[in-house]
């Protein structure tokens, strides 16, 4: 009787030479499992159903995680102004936790012997996807084809035509991997340290020029309504994608530390996420304390930090959620945001939970909330410490 295996499938070269070696030199029953965290229409569901079938799997299924992925990650993600040495949103990597977790779910349910991905020895991903595997299911095998044989695409093209499959298989000039939270742009000029990516390489060009205003409504930090008309947070963030992306909002390269130790470099474009994080940030500077921002941008820096690592399955993190959903509590209020072509700018916000409130005195204006003594007082004890430092040290 053949084994059971559980393939994380993508429809692209490295997996679907899995699906076939599998199959074909090992003899187990391979199960193809596609995860939608946002980016697959069906059309390329149905496309990756019948590639996958003709290269020898016995089923494929593609779970719908989109909802999942907001409720268990990107809903802390904007709770935490979370972005990647101050720049990246956390686009694929966030995504790969849900998929891996959704994935030896489906394993477990369906009482499976193994489970194989396709990634490569060099990158992120298979320290990501091991690592949940492993924690949630150490009873089941993990089977890395492509990273155990080090295979080039041209033996995994070769092996296939081999085995009858010619298929086209010319490697796109940029590899891009989109989903609910951002899409990554991978090409020739990310592997170096000087070069920019060219318009070209984004999915979504300039469309629109001039300006235009777009209200968004966040009640207790998520994003409840734009321009006024409600829908729910995963709605709200595909309808202002589908908005700003217009104006090639969002776009940067991400340069940073990998988990194996290697830097990095990768472009994304992320209208909405960039949008959002930065709306939601300003509104808190309006409407948190001095010491809730400073205790929540050190957590939320680790949060995404771990994350990122595939150390998501911590129990930190679960406590480092339920800092954050705290935080939002009074995160409640409309920020105005102008879109123009390659950037958008903050215009203001409105919230009755707003700080900024001018009975207890507008900053640099008349103080009218204590008197000058008083203010002067404040000064001297504040001053203190460091009048002890220097007379004590001077002396040395």
């Amino acid at each position: 009787m053949s084994k059971k295996l559980v393939l994380a499938y993508s429809g692209g070269l490295d997996t679907s030479y899995c699906v076939k070696y599998l199959t074909k030199e090992h003899g187990f029953e391979v199960h193809a499992i596609s995860v939608n965290t946002g980016g697959f229409s069906e059309e390329e569901i149905q496309r990756n159903k019948e590639k996958a079938l003709q290269l020898g799997a016995c089923s494929y299924k593609n779970i719908d995680a989109i909802q999942t992925f907001y409720d268990k990650v990107v809903k802390y993600l904007i709770y935490g102004n979370v972005l990647k040495n101050n720049t990246y949103p956390l686009s694929v990597s966030a995504e790969r936790i849900v998929q891996a977790v959704e994935i030896v779910n489906f394993a477990r349910h369906i009482d499976a012997d193994a489970i194989a991905h396709g990634s490569t020895g060099a990158g992120n991903d298979q320290v990501r996807f091991d690592m949940i595997f492993q924690i949630l299911a150490p009873e089941i095998e993990i089977i890395t084809p492509i990273r155990d044989h080090r295979l080039s695409r041209e033996d995994e093209i070769q092996y296939l035509k081999e085995s009858g499959f010619e298929y086209s298989w010319e490697k796109a000039k940029y590899s891009v991997n989109q989903g609910l939270w951002g899409t990554s742009v991978g090409g020739d000029e990310t592997l170096t340290s000087h070069l920019p990516l060219p318009e070209e390489a984004y999915p979504s060009p300039l469309e629109k020029q001039g300006s235009e205003k777009v209200k968004l409504t966040f009640t207790k930090g998520e994003l409840t309504a734009i321009d006024d008309e409600a829908g729910d947070p995963v709605e709200n963030i595909e309808k202002l994608q589908s908005i700003a992306a217009k104006y090639a909002i969002g776009r940067d390269i991400h340069v940073g530390d990998t988990i194996i130790g290697i830097k990095g470099r990768v472009g994304f474009e992320a209208a909405a996420p960039m949008t959002i994080i930065k709306a939601h940030h300003l509104l808190e500077k309006h409407v948190l304390t001095k010491w809730q921002q400073h205790h929540k941008e050190q957590l939320a820096n680790w949060y995404g930090m771990l994350l990122h690592e595939g150390q998501y399955l911590d129990e930190v993190m679960r406590n480092i959620e339920v800092f954050l959903e705290d935080t939002q509590k009074n995160v409640t209020g409309e920020v105005v945001v102008s879109l123009h072509p390659y950037r958008f700018t903050l215009d203001g916000i409105i919230s009755k939970h707003d700080l900024m409130n001018a009975s207890f005195g507008s900053y640099g204006e008349m103080n009218k909330g204590w008197t000058a003594e008083e203010a002067k007082g404040f000064i001297k004890l504040s001053a203190n410490q460091n009048k002890i430092f220097q007379a004590v040290n001077s002396k040395l």
